[in-house]
């Protein structure tokens, strides 16, 4: 019923609203009306299809087997609707790996147009999010480049409160309490839009850069929880919608290291939507300039292609593949 892809270690189960329907899931008939009614039905839907099957959890793994779950296609042609839901049962506004894996779902069941689709993302926080999807061969391989249009920056962005005005690289950046007494290299943050909130919170050593292991630790998992979730979850502060946590550190040129806490999910291996957050945030404060910037993150590299016109920031666009891997 549900399949699961790979792209760059952020797995995804892709399955249809009709096969959860069958499976008894609740489900409304339009994309629209499941993500208003998501309450009802989306722990439901994450129990059924991304629980691990008894006995079969590997040791040290987390608690489901992939990253969160992908509803779709809702029509049998372009645009096609899509919910991206996330283990905590909450929907996203936009997962640049998640949109690269229901790409390739949609190709190999026929759907996919070689000029590309737009893919339309229902949620619970506003209204439908669109992106432009194009399959593309770059050095041999076959993926997708995804349009995500222009980011917004600054608190304001991402709709966070109490955070203080301070200074990176001779760049306007806030300072976000919560993370700085976490760590007191961690006191230069960029907020970024790009459909959905992310804090990158810049490096000047990418020896201060938190593994993913450190991350899901006990006590300071609890802590990034409460900064990244929305209430119930998290407490929402800063932003009370939540917040997706990125920490950054420029290795070489057009290169940065990275690393990813989810709102929702918790520490990933790879985030499509956070690697672009993270090149966006070093081109604000100057470490990076427009074109191709790799974006290096432990279960891959993402290649995000910014376009910048007399010093503004006009256009993201993201690189991705994906495979199937049951």
């Amino acid at each position: 019923m549900t399949s699961f892809y790979d792209a760059r270690g952020n797995i995804y189960g892709v399955v249809s609203p009709q096969a959860l329907r069958e499976a008894g899931i609740a489900l409304p008939a339009r994309a629209a009306e499941c993500a208003v009614s998501r309450q009802q039905w989306s722990e439901a839907a994450i129990v059924l299809c991304c629980h691990w099957p008894e006995g079969q959890r590997p040791a040290n793994s987390k608690p489901h087997r992939s990253d969160g779950l992908l509803i779709g296609p809702f029509q049998a042609s372009a645009p096609f609707d899509v919910l991206i839901v996330n283990t905590d049962g909450s929907l996203a506004e936009r997962s640049g790996n998640g949109l690269t894996i229901f790409s390739q779902a949609l190709t190999e069941q026929g759907l996919m147009a070689e000029q590309g689709a737009v893919l339309r993302v229902h949620h619970d926080k506003g209204e439908a999010l669109e992106t432009a999807v194009t399959p593309v061969e770059v050095e041999g391989v076959r993926g997708f480049w995804l349009d995500l249009g222009q980011p917004g920056f600054g608190p304001e962005a991402v709709g966070a409160q109490t955070v203080e005005n301070v200074q990176f690289n001779n760049r306007d950046v806030s300072h976000v309490q919560p993370l700085a007494e976490l760590d007191p290299d961690w006191a230069h943050s960029q907020f970024v839009r790009i459909g959905n909130p992310h804090c990158v919170t810049l490096l000047s050593d990418a020896a201060a850069l938190p593994s993913n292991e450190q991350m899901r630790e006990p006590t300071l998992n609890q802590r990034l929880t409460a900064i990244a979730y929305a209430m119930p979850n998290g407490a929402g502060n800063p932003c009370p919608t939540g917040v997706n946590l990125q920490w950054a550190a420029l290795v070489s040129p057009q290169q940065v290291l990275a690393r990813v806490f989810e709102r929702g999910e918790g520490p990933t291996a790879s985030s499509g939507t956070s690697a672009s957050a993270v090149a966006c945030a070093a081109w604000r404060v100057g470490w990076v300039e427009a074109g191709e910037v790799r974006v290096v993150m432990p279960g891959g590299t993402a290649p995000v292609l910014l376009e910048v016109s007399e010093g503004e920031l006009l256009r993201v666009r993201l690189f991705g593949t994906a495979r199937l891997i049951a």
